[in-house]
């Protein structure tokens, strides 16, 4: 058993070997066997100073980590009983990366609401985990005392996506106050800091379907505030993107995620997520129309060409018009492992190019949006 032990001690008197040692970015490593926890700590123990401690193991964090990485099953209660048990002293950690034995809606949920910064699959390879931790220097937030701190907004919204998710799948009770709550904390957010800090920091932490919940609502709420939309229109707004996904927890992560085009069959799950997410929606307390109108349609064109009810025209309200554009794009300039970023001009060109389906008014007012803001 392993009980927070440095690995890759410099040797006793060279100086040279313990400055380079004490440059190193700290990370603790977490996880519920040796196994596992020996064989994070040995991919890490070149470029870090890493410590190792054994969930079922008293907690003797005492350093305050650059990155924790918990390798564990979260279905098992009495794991997800230990990581709690150390939350306050995980919370400082500036990353969180949680790498799940099963990478099905239910686990990942679990790990976002424990807390995870980034979720990987345990199976990953030695480059992603090592990519995910890199740059330590340009990713820490920081308070005046320079001590590294949690991203309130992004942890909130993403243990919020979390919570949608885990109600979808498992049944239980949704919380919109808190949606709302965190879709406001972003809102404050993108007004004191700007849409392309929020892009950037939602990037750097999330992937898949929660980094892309996490995009659009950042878009829609610049759009929202450029086109000087009131308060309660702004948080219909934010209300719609943060839900607009939800009914996503019901298809395979396999096809969510899958690097290359989907086939046919794919397609057609795929496109069952509006409805779904409506069916889910649409008996919830404090769930609106407007609101249940774009979860179900914004994947609609103006010219009849979406889905699923193929509307057109002046059938498609403001708000999804909105949510429309910022969903397009927010998909356009996602990051993927497997792919590069797109730049935010091509994203931008291709909505010019989408004649007909998309309002051009809007798309024209988008530009500064896309480009600028």
């Amino acid at each position: 058993m392993q009980n927070a032990r440095p690995i890759s001690s410099p040797v006793k008197g060279d100086s040279g070997t313990r400055a380079a040692e004490a440059a190193r970015p700290f990370v603790h490593v977490l996880a519920d066997s040796s196994d596992k926890l020996s064989g994070i700590c040995s991919i890490l123990e070149q470029q870090f100073t890493v410590a190792g401690e054994r969930l079922d193991a008293e907690a003797k964090l005492s350093q305050v980590p650059f990155a924790v990485v918990i390798r564990a099953e979260l279905r098992d209660t009495g794991n997800i009983a230990a990581i709690k048990r150390r939350a306050g002293k995980l919370a400082k950690a500036t990353k969180r990366i949680f790498l799940v034995e099963h990478s099905s809606h239910v686990c990942i949920s679990q790990a976002h609401a424990l807390g995870a910064t980034l979720v990987l699959p345990g199976t990953m390879n030695k480059i992603k985990l090592l990519a995910a931790l890199a740059d330590p220097a340009e990713q820490e937030t920081t308070s005046p005392n320079g001590s590294p701190q949690p991203d309130n907004a992004v942890e909130a919204a993403a243990t919020a996506i979390a919570s949608m998710f885990t109600a979808v799948t498992l049944g239980g009770p949704l919380d919109v106050d808190g949606t709302k709550e965190a879709g406001r904390q972003i809102a404050d957010r993108i007004t004191e800091h700007g849409l392309t800090e929020w892009l950037t920091t939602v990037r750097r932490h999330h992937e898949g379907t929660y980094q892309h919940c996490l995009l659009v609502t950042g878009v829609a709420i610049d759009f929202g505030l450029s086109l000087g939309v009131g308060r309660t229109d702004l948080e219909r707004l934010y209300t719609a993107a943060m839900f607009h996904d939800i009914g996503k927890a019901q298809i395979p992560l396999a096809i969510l995620d899958k690097p290359g085009r989907l086939d046919p069959d794919e397609r057609a799950m795929i496109e069952t997520h509006p409805a779904a997410g409506y069916e889910f929606l649409k008996d919830q307390d404090k769930i609106t129309p407007e609101i249940l109108d774009a979860v179900r349609h914004h994947h609609e064109y103006l010219d009849g060409s979406g889905y699923p009810d193929a509307l057109c025209g002046e059938t498609i309200n403001d708000i999804v018009r909105i949510l429309t554009i910022s969903d397009i794009f927010a998909a356009l300039i996602e990051h993927r492992h497997y792919k590069p970023t797109m730049p935010r001009i091509e994203a931008y060109n291709i909505l010019c190019g989408m004649n007909g389906k998309l309002e051009k008014a809007l798309v024209d007012t988008f530009k500064q949006v896309a480009l600028s803001r």
